[in-house]
């Protein structure tokens, strides 16, 4: 049975950091590529940052360029997210998603950036 599982999320200040994690079971996670997405509330998701693979190749967001990290841990067969920086902005449900062939997603946590 595929699962990943986000955690991390929690409220934080601006200018404040959190650290996502997305632990991924069932599938055999370094063959996929994986990514994060966020949907705020009224807006469609979005693309946050994607690695690859193979390689570690990374992209990210205009948005959060300089601010996110995107790692894996392809032994613990785990996906993080480093935000640091953080503004009322970002504020929204964060989902990893696992693909290739096909596409997973997990139940998502929620960042809330707020004074």
């Amino acid at each position: 049975q595929v699962q990943l599982v986000e955690s991390g999320g929690g409220l934080v200040q601006p200018g404040g950091s959190l650290r996502l994690s997305c632990a991924a079971s069932g599938f055999t996670f370094s063959n996929y590529a994986m990514s994060w997405y966020r949907q705020a509330p009224g807006k469609e998701r979005e693309l946050v940052a994607a690695i690859t693979s193979v390689g570690g190749i990374t992209n990210y967001a205009d948005s959060v360029k300089g601010r996110f990290t995107i790692s894996r841990d392809n032994a613990k067969n785990t996906v993080y997210l480093q935000m640091n920086s953080l503004k009322p902005e970002d504020t929204a449900v964060y989902y990893c998603k696992a693909s290739r062939s096909y596409a997973y997603w997990g139940q998502g946590t929620q960042v809330t950036v707020s004074s």
